[in-house]
């Protein structure tokens, strides 16, 4: 099995890298690669997305690669291929951004990316650091971890889903703020699981194990 995280120089994928390829090693699942070729996202058997940054910078640099893009969006659209988005990277798969100018996303989940407002005044924007899961709906990428265990966020936007079902976790920063998406064959992470130590290498694992 072959796992294709995808470059298309938005983020430093290091430590990404190292966690995939790690969760590999111990559940037995294959190669993990960091690339950015058309033809070995295409034949992978599950993709990932990173992203840093700004939403409208990411969407133009995704797109920008001829190819890439398409073989991503093929990948996951025609053939249902297993795929996972991070930080901005889930963000992408929304309808529509809203940070600088309305951009359109990959709309795979039903919803806007708007700025995150918490409802009491002491708490700041960028949302950064530890905060604790509380898992709305089951599902697999789940598998030994609870509502209380954290995950080390950063970010200023979130996905405001269209349908509820399809935010399947989230976290309390002066209101709710979705952390985990899904449907089918795709998922998302607002947070970062390469850097939220052994619950995020467990839900790195649950993926990679992931037969959707």
């Amino acid at each position: 099995m072959l796992t294709a995280i995808i470059d298309y120089e938005s983020g430093n994928l290091h430590s990404a890298e190292k966690a995939f390829q790690r969760m590999a090693r111990e559940r037995d699942a294959g190669e993990v690669v960091v690339t950015s070729d058309a033809e070995t996202v295409a034949r992978a058997d599950r993709l990932v997305l990173p992203g840093d940054g700004a939403f409208p910078a990411c969407a133009a640099a995704l797109r920008g690669r001829t190819g890439l893009y398409e073989a991503l969006v093929d990948a996951v659209e025609t053939h249902g291929r297993p795929f996972l988005g991070i930080c901005v990277g889930m963000q992408l798969m929304a309808t529509s951004g809203h940070e600088y100018s309305t951009t359109p996303g990959l709309d795979w989940i039903g919803g806007d990316v708007v700025r995150i407002e918490p409802g009491d005044a002491r708490l700041k924007v960028p949302h950064m650091g530890w905060n604790d899961l509380v898992i709305d709906r089951p599902h697999p990428v789940f598998d030994g971890i609870e509502t209380g265990d954290h995950a080390y966020f950063v970010h200023s936007y979130h996905l405001r889903v269209a349908d509820p079902a399809h935010r399947i976790a989230h976290v309390d920063y002066g209101g709710p703020v979705t952390a985990v998406i899904g449907r089918d064959t795709v998922l998302g992470m607002q947070f970062h699981p390469e850097k939220s130590q052994a619950i995020g290498l467990r839900m790195i694992g649950n993926f990679l194990s992931w037969a959707p």
